[in-house]
């Protein structure tokens, strides 16, 4: 009985263990977009935290192309050992549906780690742009159908999607210019070749501080603390919202043990005062969750924009 007793035992030392000794070495992050990028600087915040929690490397790996799926692709063919993670998003929810050529289906084959938080997008406009508030802007359009234009980094990014709900809800014509990643886009917007973006926060908040683009409205539910005097976009368009959600995901079969670690040195970060802070300068707010109920939010997304993406008939491929 006593040897029966020690076999039995023996599966969930083995698991705390495994647990007691990750990491032994650095991890990598794998980031589906370019350096600079709201999903880039977000994982590094988290990827420093993560750093000094465990006393190894967290180091992020840029691996940028179709809207994510690149990156993500990478960590579904990762050994699943811990030692490979995923920055993933509202991105890797949409890319299910825009993408008809996947390799992967993210929802199988990732396991949800742990949630960072959501920010929203906010609708800029370079400054010569004639509109000053969200009413003027749908004003403007309705006067001038097919002849305004807004950028974003490339077909069924989130950037995308925010426009073409506002097209939608807005009842206007507007002109969607993709590009090849943000950082070009917000490029041209600010050159005057291109004249708005529903762009992610972290990216324009000084370029908007400093007045070389002109804000009009987030798309949250709620103002943000980086623009506090920043209406929201549902203020004129009820209903409407779009935010960003951000998270850890690893490899599908990522001992249990390492995804509960990984969980709750990532949720010690959200309840910080200091980290949270470093979220509020981004225009984020923390999001703390369980591994499980992050799995299930990442599905919501998933269904909510396979009906805006059906719905508007977009295509990446």
């Amino acid at each position: 009985m006593h040897l029966a007793a020690g076999i039995i035992a023996l599966p969930a030392v083995s698991r705390i263990a495994r647990a007691q000794a990750y990491p032994n070495r650095s991890v990598r992050i794998v980031v589906g977009f370019t350096a600079g990028s709201a999903s880039d600087i977000l994982t590094r915040l988290i990827g420093q935290w993560l750093s000094e929690r465990f006393g190894q490397p967290f180091v992020i790996e840029n691996r940028g192309g179709a809207g994510g799926s690149l990156g993500a692709e990478m960590v579904v063919r990762a050994t699943p050992d811990g030692y490979t993670l995923l920055y993933c998003s509202s991105a890797d929810a949409i890319n299910a549906t825009v993408y008809n050529n996947l390799n992967f289906n993210f929802m199988r084959d990732i396991a949800p780690v742990a949630s960072i938080a959501r920010g929203p997008n906010v609708l800029v406009v370079h400054p010569s742009f004639p509109a000053k508030t969200v009413l003027e802007f749908i004003a403007h359009a309705k006067t001038n159908p097919g002849k305004v234009n807004f950028a974003s980094a490339g077909i069924g990014t989130v950037a995308q999607m925010a426009g073409e709900l506002f097209k939608a809800m807005a009842g206007i014509d507007l002109v969607h210019v993709p590009y090849r990643g943000l950082g070009p886009a917000l490029s041209d917007l600010i050159g005057g070749q291109v004249q708005s973006i529903f762009s992610t926060m972290p990216p324009v908040i000084e370029l908007v501080r400093t007045g070389k683009l002109r804000a009009l409205g987030v798309t949250s539910a709620m103002r943000s603390e980086a623009l506090p005097d920043l209406p929201t976009i549902g203020d004129f368009l009820p209903g409407y919202e779009v935010t960003l959600l951000s998270g850890l995901g690893a490899p599908k079969s990522t001992p249990a043990e390492i995804v509960e670690r990984l969980n709750k040195e990532v949720n010690a970060a959200l309840a910080d005062s200091g980290f949270k802070s470093h979220l509020a300068d981004l225009g984020n707010v923390p999001v703390s969750m369980a591994s499980a109920d992050f799995g299930m939010l990442l599905a919501d997304e998933t269904d909510k924009w396979a009906k805006v993406i059906r719905a508007a008939n977009i295509k990446a491929g």
